[in-house]
């Protein structure tokens, strides 16, 4: 949040990076609000009923909040491709107009995509047990509780796996082929530092979103370890929400200098 407003009050951060940055902030606060203060309130209660309709709905913002943010990373790296392989042409290809098309189109496809899982899992049948063996309701646990057949559920899976995540995933590193590719071309060792500083934070978000995505969906369910996949999700919903906006904030010149001013105008305000 505190990103988003920072952001927002400076003029200077009204670009398309940073215009992508709120957006992706918001699917860390979304995903963190969907998930931690139910599994804060079982600790605190040790109430652990959970109902049917509360579960799926839990699973469908989860599952469309990922969806998004893997789209909206793909646009944050086409936007670094952009700015550092052709720089003349970048308020051409990723003008506002753009850059809102980017966002919209990744909201739409992650909140329309996940519709299928949501009204087929809440067809299944639970008769096996009720007892959900994680701490929110993912698509792996369900499946695993179900004893009706989830064929259907998995196939989706991997079709959205194979039609966005897997085609997103590819454009981002595409994209940092290109773009470290023309880095190295670059002959001074200090303008390659500078060009490579404009893309590390959101290299090292990309890492880390991908190697727990990637461990907790791709794969087979029957290969699938809960006590595996359970840690991988506390990463995936608590470390990297809270290390996203750390990563933005140490890494990047322009949101420290925007944060000092707007606590110095803060601190202004209080003294007077």
């Amino acid at each position: 949040m505190a990103i988003i407003v920072v952001i927002l009050n400076d003029s200077q951060l009204h670009t398309p990076m940073y215009i992508l940055l709120i957006n992706l902030s918001l699917t860390d606060i979304g995903n963190t609000s969907d998930i931690l203060p139910k599994v804060l309130n079982t600790l605190l209660t040790q109430i652990k009923t959970v109902y049917l309709v509360e579960c799926v709905t839990q699973m469908y913002i989860f599952v469309c909040l990922t969806l998004t943010e893997v789209l909206i990373l793909s646009a944050m790296a086409y936007d670094r491709y952009v700015a550092i392989c052709h720089p003349l042409h970048y308020f051409i290809f990723m003008s506002l107009r753009h850059t809102v098309a980017f966002a919209v189109a990744s909201w739409t496809i992650g909140f329309l995509d996940p519709i299928g899982h949501a009204v087929l899992i809440s067809k299944l049948s639970f008769c096996k047990s009720h007892l959900i063996d994680h701490f929110f309701c993912d698509v792996t646990p369900l499946l695993k509780l179900s004893c009706s057949d989830t064929f259907k559920i998995e196939m989706l899976t991997y079709v959205v796996g194979t039609t966005i995540d897997i085609p997103a995933f590819l454009l981002t590193f595409v994209s940092y082929v290109f773009i470290v590719s023309s880095i190295l071309k670059i002959q001074s060792s200090e303008g390659r530092q500078k060009a490579f500083s404009t893309c590390t934070s959101h290299l090292t978000c990309v890492t880390l979103f991908y190697v727990t995505l990637i461990s907790l969906y791709m794969r087979p369910t029957s290969s699938l370890s809960l006590k595996n996949n359970k840690f991988f999700a506390l990463i995936y919903v608590v470390l990297i929400p809270m290390l996203n906006p750390v990563i933005y904030t140490l890494k990047n010149h322009d949101v420290k200098e925007a944060l000092k001013k707007l606590m110095n105008i803060a601190v202004f305000l209080r003294a007077h």
